[in-house]
C-alpha cells in the first residue's frame, strides 16, 4: 500500500533548491552562491533598463561588449568582478552598497564521546 505524502505545492525556485539541498552544507553554499549570482544579475539588468540603455550602449559607456554586458545579466554567470560591478554602476550614475551579514548558528544535536559512553557502562556494570 502506498502512502500519498501532500506538500505545498509551490513554483517559488528558491524554496524548491532549499527543500532540495536538505541539510547538506555543500548544496546550501551553491544554492547561495546561485541566489547572489542570480540576484546581482537582476540588479544590473534593472539598473540599465531603468536609466533606458541597450546593452551596446552601456557597453560603449564602459569600454567593453555587448556580449560582456549580456553576461553579466546572466543569472548563471559567476565571474561578477566588484571592478567591473563599479564600472556598471558609474555608468549608470548608481553607487553600490556591499553589506556583510552574520550567518545564523545552526544548532547541532549533541553527541556523546566514544570515552564518555564508555566510562558510564563501566560504571554502571560495577554495580
Amino acid at each position: 500500500m502506498k502512502v500519498k505524502i501532500e506538500r505545498g505545492h509551490t513554483s517559488d525556485a528558491v524554496r524548491i533548491l532549499d527543500s532540495m539541498a536538505g541539510d547538506s552544507p555543500e548544496l546550501k553554499r551553491l544554492t547561495e552562491e546561485a541566489r547572489i549570482n542570480a540576484r546581482v544579475a537582476q540588479l544590473i539588468y534593472d539598473a540599465r533598463d531603468k536609466a533606458g540603455l541597450s546593452q551596446t550602449e552601456l557597453a560603449e559607456r564602459i569600454g567593453t561588449k555587448q556580449g560582456v554586458i549580456s553576461r553579466l545579466e546572466d543569472a548563471d554567470y559567476e565571474g561578477h568582478s566588484l571592478s567591473m560591478l563599479l564600472r556598471v554602476a558609474s555608468a549608470l550614475g548608481q553607487q553600490i552598497s556591499i553589506k556583510f551579514h552574520s550567518v545564523p548558528k545552526v544548532r547541532r544535536a549533541r553527541t556523546k564521546k566514544v570515552g564518555q559512553s564508555r566510562k558510564s557502562s563501566l560504571a554502571h556494570a560495577g554495580n
